[in-house]
């Protein structure tokens, strides 16, 4: 996914190049801070500080191809403050657990960036109808009764049919990060 951008990257307006390189690489930094957090809206609210963080030290960014690790220093950084602003909470982790995933969340960012090329791969390999339901199933805000009511099928027969949906994407990619063809 990121190398379909990277050719765009280099643009002369670096509020530009910043947002390509934000949304290329935005997955895996909310996945990265999810580890680290017990809820989602203490996601939503270091995710909006890493951006802002993000993008006032951009222009520090010599080489805009380390925009992950980079990224994900300043996660880590974030994480660590919003650590110290949520301490009263009873489940809070403590700085060395916090610092210890932020490391191996930074060693994994490029097998994640793997993983989702894969995976999207993948997702474009499924004959159309699968394709659609997969998608249309994770969207946000999409519940399977009402999909399973609009198609006219029991929410059983649903969840039967993606999960042999999940199962050729997983031997797809399984097949796609080995390096061989599906």
């Amino acid at each position: 996914m990121a190398d379909q951008f990277d050719a765009q990257i280099d643009t002369p307006d670096p509020h530009e190049t910043f947002l390509r390189l934000w949304m290329v690489h935005e997955p895996e930094l909310r996945a990265f801070v999810r580890s680290c957090c017990p809820n989602a809206q203490e996601v939503d609210d270091v995710m909006q500080e890493v951006s802002f963080a993000a993008l006032r030290k951009f222009s520090t960014l010599d080489d805009h191809s380390a925009f992950g690790p980079w990224a994900c220093l300043i996660a880590r950084y974030e994480l660590l403050s919003a650590r110290r602003r949520f301490a009263r909470d009873r489940l809070v982790l403590a700085d060395d657990v916090i610092k210890l995933l932020a490391d191996e969340g930074a060693q994994e960012l490029p097998l994640r960036q793997q993983q989702l090329r894969a995976l999207d791969q993948c997702i474009e390999k499924l004959p159309r109808e699968r394709r659609e339901l997969a998608l249309a199933a994770y969207a946000k805000d999409t519940t399977i009764r009402e999909m399973a009511a609009q198609l006219k099928r029991t929410e059983g027969s649903l969840y039967q049919l993606l999960a042999r949906i999940r199962m050729e994407l997983h031997r797809c990619m399984t097949v796609e990060l080995a390096g061989g063809d599906s």
